[in-house]
């Protein structure tokens, strides 16, 4: 029998509520449409969009911060409906935040932030002083930065710092919401690089969230591209990149920097109507051809 992913969406919806300036609700809104995938274990499955696009939506959902309207999120096989906001929850998946600025309390010491989740998940008091000097040791700071505040930190640390603390009940899934997007592009590639040395000693399996699609080409093992929440495209990360199926990921692929010829000639051409760049609504409205769909997941 074979094994389960580590994380299955199958058709997860979820509406928002509209209320008017009287509070009563008029209509509703759809962040999250019908969007099925599945990440096996060890892999990193980068998800990509534009802001409003479902994401950070999508990472509350498996976080268990908020439920689905519709359709049901497996970890490990199981529905989280269940479990969700349990110890034992907690211990399979964590997440690291997009600003570490913001994600640490600045009247904590490292240390003390370290020792939150692990005196919540039981460990002995004793035993706690060693385990947050191992976890800076795996995210390869000095063990005096216990005693530091996040303002005596630069922002690579502040977010090494997160990771040590995601990492601290051991998870098996981490959810990366744009982990490096406050970072300038020298430390970004040293955040990465640790993140891929930490999944490969750890066996971690991430969900790597970003709109930065060439970040997302060196880490991620399979992409998926969410528009107006809805999953268009998943594939292989090397299918997707050189041969998009969807529109709407050949303007965002078109839309990446590029610092040398070799990266130019890989990228699509921005498509133009009327001598403008065209918008996404105007692709999807049918006014570009689309070449033949080689991915797991085109547009219904």
């Amino acid at each position: 029998m074979s094994e389960p992913p580590i994380l299955a969406l199958d058709g997860v919806v979820k509406r928002f509520p509209l209320r008017n300036a009287f509070g009563r609700r008029t209509e509703t809104m759809t962040a999250v449409d019908g969007v099925s995938l599945t990440i096996a274990r060890g892999e990193v499955y980068g998800l990509a969009g534009e802001s409003g696009s479902g994401k950070s939506t999508i990472a509350r959902m498996i976080l268990g911060l908020t439920p689905p309207s519709e359709g049901r999120i497996l970890l490990d096989g199981a529905d989280i409906a269940a479990t969700a906001g349990t110890r034992a929850f907690g211990r399979m998946v964590q997440m690291v935040f997009q600003n570490p600025g913001s994600s640490l309390n600045p009247r904590r010491t490292v240390g003390q932030s370290l020792a939150v989740p692990l005196a919540a998940h039981g460990l002995a008091r004793q035993r706690r002083a060693e385990r947050i000097d191992e976890l800076l040791a795996t995210v390869q700071l000095p063990t005096d930065f216990a005693a530091r505040y996040p303002h005596e930190l630069s922002g690579g640390q502040k977010q090494r710092v997160a990771i040590a603390r995601a990492l601290s009940v051991e998870p098996k899934l981490v959810v990366l919401d744009e982990p490096t997007s406050a970072l300038d592009v020298s430390v970004q590639a040293r955040v990465i690089g640790l993140l891929i040395d930490l999944g490969r000693r750890l066996d971690l399996t991430y969900l790597f969230i970003s709109h930065d699609l060439s970040l997302m080409r060196n880490f991620a093992q399979r992409v998926g591209v969410l528009y107006r929440g809805r999953l268009v495209e998943s594939g292989p990360t090397a299918d997707v990149f050189t041969t998009p199926s969807h529109p709407y990921t050949r303007l965002l692929l078109a839309s990446v920097p590029v610092i040398s010829p070799e990266e130019a000639a890989m990228r699509p051409p921005l498509p133009m109507i009327g001598g403008e760049v065209a918008t996404a609504d105007q692709l999807l409205a049918g006014l570009a051809t689309d070449p033949p769909n080689h991915s797991e997941v085109s547009d219904r």
